[in-house]
């Protein structure tokens, strides 16, 4: 398995591949889905920095639109959406070249398809519980997202004190804006009554401190040592 770096500008990513073919098609995919949010910015620069759900123009690229509909599922703004809506393309362009497994972590967000089990580590911050424990992924032939916001860990915008809540779906782009609009949010007292049910979100985890709060279909889930040098961060 080949572990690529590859950073363009705030997009900061780790590329898991079988081939060197398929890490430069999700670079090629990261490249123009970036490019057309940048672009999007610059007719509509409320896009960019509005917290709260935005309607697209028909013409704008699907990266965007993408990030416009789960905005408004999840109640956030569009950029709430752009980690995984950017590594989404990189992986569907993946898929494209022939790939049987990828994985892209764009900042805390994975976008995965794959023929293999994968281990995914749960890092929340200074949290009890963080760094040991994994979420086991059996293969998965569909896409997959697995999108953790924080409002301890990094430099994302959060109004929330959840050192980490992970959400699962087949949609990257509802995955990050859920994981952003739970983390803005979510508490031990309210956890069952925010979750997200009829969305696309079918799993979440969330960690408090000592607390963890789990809501729907969670992979399994076991003791690990996770290596916090594998976390994508900027070189």
């Amino acid at each position: 398995m080949i572990r690529e770096h590859f950073e363009l500008r705030e997009t900061i990513t780790t590329i898991l591949a079988d081939s060197p073919e398929f890490i430069e098609a999700a670079e090629a995919g990261l490249i123009k889905a970036r490019g057309e949010v940048e672009d999007y910015i610059s007719s509509d620069d409320f896009f960019q920095t509005t917290y709260e759900p935005l309607a697209v123009s028909s013409s704008a690229p699907l990266v965007v639109k993408r990030m416009s509909e789960a905005s408004f599922e999840a109640g956030v703004g569009p950029m709430a959406a752009v980690a995984a809506s950017i590594a989404w393309a990189g992986i569907e362009k993946m898929r494209e070249t022939g790939a049987e497994f990828g994985l892209i972590d764009n900042g805390g967000d994975i976008v995965m398809f794959s023929d293999k089990s994968v281990n995914v580590g749960i890092y929340a911050g200074q949290a009890s519980s963080s760094g040991k424990f994994a979420f086991v992924i059996p293969p998965q032939k569909e896409i997959l997202s697995v999108c953790t916001s924080s409002a301890t860990v990094g430099s994302s915008v959060s109004f929330g004190t959840a050192d980490a809540v992970v959400c699962f779906s087949r949609n990257p782009s509802k995955a990050d804006a859920w994981a952003t609009s739970l983390c803005n949010r979510v508490t031990p007292e309210n956890f069952e009554s925010i979750a997200p049910a009829g969305s696309s979100v079918f799993g979440v985890y969330a960690v408090i401190d000592d607390w963890i709060g789990k809501w729907g279909e969670l992979f399994k889930i076991v003791p690990a040592k996770v290596d916090a040098g594998l976390i994508t961060k900027g070189a």
